[in-house]
């Protein structure tokens, strides 16, 4: 299994009285991920799944990428990809479709997405991984289960991507 990691793109910034699950991607922030989008498809990705965090700025980061790639049938959102998310049940989730997706794109937030990275290929926190905003990650994966079993293919940063679109 391939899980590639992406986290959201550029969001507005977050009101004194305003709810972080509701912000939205800023303009900037929907054309770099067609950029990004448009990268993903020079690398000749496939995705079975699309998993994201239900928070607006990573279900329009989800949703622009489906769109590219002709799979909004294959978008879902899990509450485990919040920023409050629980990484055992999001494996958990993960590990009943493991027979049948062999490549899935998760789409979420830091530092959840990091921590998420550290765990499955380090086995703990200490790994030090920063994922910018829409920057995307390889992990490859044999059977996966909460704790070392990943090992990380490439990371790439939003800039690095804009250069093969």
């Amino acid at each position: 299994m391939n899980l590639f990691i992406l986290r959201h793109g550029l969001a507005v910034e977050r009101a004194a009285s305003g709810q972080d699950a509701e912000r939205p991607l800023t303009r900037a922030g929907k054309r770099k991920l067609g950029q990004i989008a448009k990268a993903m498809e020079a690398l000749e990705i496939s995705f079975n799944l699309i998993l994201a965090s239900p928070y607006t700025r990573a279900r329009q980061t989800a949703e622009i990428v489906a769109e590219a790639f002709n799979a909004r049938a294959r978008l879902e959102l899990s509450n485990t990809l919040t920023p409050g998310g629980s990484s055992k049940k999001l494996i958990e989730s993960l590990r009943s479709r493991q027979l049948t997706a062999e490549n899935i794109l998760l789409v979420g937030h830091e530092p959840y997405l990091s921590e998420l990275i550290s765990l499955l290929v380090a086995g703990d926190s200490s790994l030090c991984v920063v994922m910018k905003k829409g920057g995307l990650c390889k992990l490859s994966v044999e059977t996966l289960k909460h704790g070392r079993c990943a090992c990380l293919e490439w990371l790439l940063t939003p800039k690095q991507m804009a250069l093969m679109a």
